[in-house]
């Protein structure tokens, strides 16, 4: 199939996010969570913390996808307090930015909010108002850090899937052949009913598939028809979105969306998730190299920093000087 330009498509951006440090949302979680958190723990608290990644998520896509029409920040009655600032930084650049509260998205089915499930909330993302039919949906942790067009995520206005194809749950005879022999030294295997991976295989099944993408922490090209689509034929919206914490019968939106693609013939696929991924802070010089290999690799276009708070003071200093490097 020859490439066309995307030029003209109309293409937004989705950002949920939440202001962990709230003390107020702090209490409304812990109103409705089995297991209270004591947010003074930075163990406990950590999947919450925040150190400002949102003003750099939104400064990096104002600055590297000049395309886009619309930065929609979806929260819970939350506010960047620099999203002013911010606003007039992406209308200078032509991009409109706004706040889209849960109560718009959930408009309907209140009765299911508050809601701290991400699972949930990306479930109603495509009923946000205005979005367009083609979008783009980025982790408050994952930045743009080099300049993208909208080929870097549609092409002939399908979305790009990025991701490794993966078998149903690949290497299971091995796992449990290791847990067995190492329960000998009192190991035990980690429960992990809610993980990402196994949330990806129930939303391939979903989708009528026999294998899956396993994808990473990418920016995601989504169409909304595709999504409107499958719940016109099916009556599961409310049985994602119920959960207020992730519950390990909901399956991924996003997921979902990608694999209905593949269904379909809609999609264009790369293994090459263009991404430097980190999730340890603990050796510092390999930190620092893969960030000068990120430089090098002119391919490279997305940078995720999962629990950017759990990295040292000298480590975090060298990080963010490198990310002000690029985004200012």
């Amino acid at each position: 199939m020859p490439i066309k330009e995307n030029d003209d498509l109309i293409v937004d951006a989705v950002i949920t996010w939440v202001n962990g440090n709230d003390k107020v949302w702090q209490e409304k979680l812990n109103k409705y969570a089995e297991v209270k958190i004591d947010f003074r723990i930075k163990e406990q608290s950590v999947r919450y913390n925040s150190i400002g990644e949102i003003d750099i998520a939104l400064k990096s896509i104002i600055k590297f996808a000049p395309f886009l029409r619309n930065i929609f920040l979806v929260t819970d009655n939350q506010k960047p307090s620099s999203f002013e600032e911010l606003k007039k930084i992406a209308y200078t650049n032509g991009i409109a930015l706004s706040i889209v509260d849960h109560k718009v998205i959930f408009g309907g089915y209140e009765d299911y909010l508050p809601s701290f499930n991400s699972r949930s909330i990306s479930t109603v993302l495509h009923r946000i108002p205005n979005l367009s039919e083609h979008f783009i949906i980025f982790n408050d942790d994952t930045f743009l850090m080099r300049s993208t067009k909208v080929s870097d995520f549609f092409i002939n206005r399908h979305p790009i899937l990025r991701g490794d194809w993966k078998s149903f749950y690949e290497n299971q005879i091995l796992r449990k052949l290791f847990y067995k022999s190492v329960s000998f030294f009192g190991v035990r295997k980690k429960q992990n009913k809610v993980g990402f991976k196994k949330a990806m295989q129930v939303s391939a099944k979903l989708a009528g598939m026999t294998k899956y993408i396993r994808r990473f922490h990418t920016p995601i090209s989504i169409r909304k028809s595709t999504i409107e689509n499958f719940f016109l034929k099916n009556d599961l919206l409310v049985q994602n979105i119920k959960y207020r914490f992730r519950n390990e019968e909901q399956f991924l939106i996003e997921s979902l969306a990608t694999h209905l693609e593949v269904k379909n013939d809609t999609y264009f696929y790369t293994k090459n998730t263009q991404l430097t991924y980190f999730r340890s802070y603990k050796r510092p010089k390999e930190v620092k190299l893969k960030l000068e290999n990120f430089l090098k690799d002119e391919k490279k276009l997305f940078v995720t920093f999962q629990s950017l708070e759990m990295a040292d003071k000298k480590t975090l200093e060298h990080i963010l000087n490198w990310i002000d490097t690029r985004i200012n």
